[in-house]
């Protein structure tokens, strides 16, 4: 049971924490999980409950304050809050000794299965530890945000903890993630990020807004005419592809007659979709953050400097854009759009553990540093996405980043036609949902 257990924590973890991420995990109870990251620490304090083995082949930190030399991408309490006694000073003592990138992942045991799991010590099926607090959600959020911490995501997993073939792989990784019944789930993984006091730094991060153009020549000089200023030395980039018009041309011409304004860079796709055209323009990219902004100007770009401030803030890590707060004008969505916006939010909502009211907004924001590290591992979801926004979505759900949503007043189109199908674009939509939930949801 405890061998079949931990196999199917290792499998949840590995969802955040990669072969090649460094970790460290606070006072385990035996070495089944962290033994399997290359570049892993144990940190085994004086007052641990639950030694490990002297054979156990792995790096050991007697302190807390160790943890700065090591660096973690992740720290990993696994039932570690079950037997601490001050769980507040251990969190602070986390956040002080790691950087602001750093992870903490937390496995606690619901509260439901507090009979059950004495029996199962008593019997010896697991080992005996001194489980002296019992948590619930609340008390895990509370906890994390008196010790500076914001809480990501959580998930309940683990409905049937005894190995039966067939019926146990059924059972958790298709009906326990269920809504409704995954409350009745044994094990709960929670992921935070640590909180820090924004301070203003010497030089204020500067922007390239990337503009993906298709048949959008009417748009152009309108786009490099009302793009604000936000950083001190922001850039403009524009990714042409497929056009019928003279959209290329129109980019080349404004870009001369605007180049004191700020700098505008072209490229063309050699690809095709919105997706594509987002990669290239992110690829010749040099500010450190990136910004999407859609060449129809149905998002104003005078509304981009509330997402600049979102993230130079650290409200968020990802800043999305959602059209479904304030009224919009009337021709800029139609019914059947709406519908599928609400349905498709709420179903990614459940599918990605993070609140979305809008998951199709072209307007998105995140640091290029977030972004390399996402394209370095794109190949978990693949490249199958056309839009590109949930490319973004679902990476950034996998790394851990803190998801925002700043309202926008959602505009009428003014100049030429919408590329998007409404029907055809569904059903593609619909597919990537479904590899998202096989690929983070039910794993």
């Amino acid at each position: 049971m405890r061998n079949y257990l931990y196999k199917l924590l290792y499998r949840y973890i590995s969802l955040y924490v990669r072969p090649e991420d460094r970790l460290v995990e606070v006072d385990p109870p035996n070495a089944i999980i962290i033994s399997r990251y290359p570049q892993s620490a144990v940190l085994e304090r004086a007052e641990s409950a639950t030694p490990l083995a002297a054979d156990a082949a792995v790096k050991r930190l007697a302190a807390v304050e160790e943890l700065s030399k090591e660096a973690p991408d992740f720290v990993l309490l696994n039932g570690t809050l079950h037997r601490e006694r001050d769980i507040q000073k251990l969190l602070q003592d986390i956040r002080s000794n790691t950087s602001p990138a750093t992870r903490v992942v937390i496995t606690y045991y619901s509260s439901l299965w507090r009979p059950l799991v004495a029996l199962a010590s008593a019997l010896g099926v697991r080992s005996k530890t001194p489980e002296s607090n019992w948590i619930t959600h609340d008390d895990i959020t509370n906890m994390l945000l008196i010790s500076d911490y914001q809480l990501v995501r959580c998930e309940s997993r683990v409905l049937l903890p005894v190995y039966i073939p067939i019926i146990s792989y059924l059972v958790n990784r298709f009906i326990a993630p269920l809504p409704g019944i995954r409350h009745l789930c044994l094990v709960n993984i929670a992921l935070a990020r640590p909180l820090w006091p924004v301070t203003e730094p010497e030089t204020a991060p500067s922007v390239s807004i990337v503009v993906a153009a298709r048949n959008e020549e009417g748009n152009i000089e309108q786009i490099i005419q009302r793009v604000p200023r936000m950083g001190p030395d922001d850039e403009l980039v524009f990714v042409e592809g497929g056009s019928t018009d003279k959209t290329w041309d129109k980019i080349g011409e404004m870009a001369e007659k605007y180049k004191d304004k700020m700098p505008i860079l072209k490229i063309q796709q050699d690809g095709t979709g919105k997706g594509d055209a987002v990669r290239k323009g992110f690829g010749i990219c040099t500010k450190d953050i990136l910004m999407i902004l859609d060449a129809d100007m149905t998002v104003p770009p005078e509304d981009l400097p509330r997402f600049y401030e979102a993230i130079r803030t650290d409200k968020g890590e990802y800043i999305n854009g959602t059209r479904l707060v304030y009224p919009m004008e009337k021709e800029a969505m139609r019914f059947f759009n709406i519908i599928g916006n609400k349905f498709f939010a709420a179903a990614f909502s459940f599918v990605l553990g993070q609140q979305f009211r809008d998951t199709l907004c072209g307007t998105k924001v995140m640091t290029r540093e977030n972004y390399e590290k996402l394209a370095a591992h794109r190949h978990y979801f693949g490249e199958f996405d056309p839009f590109g926004d949930f490319d973004l979505i679902f990476g950034c759900a996998r790394m851990g980043l803190k998801i925002v949503e700043v309202p926008i007043t959602y505009r009428e189109r003014t100049y030429g036609d919408t590329n998007i199908s409404r029907w055809s674009h569904g059903v593609l939509l619909l597919r990537m949902l479904l590899f998202a939930a096989w690929r983070i949801k039910f794993i």
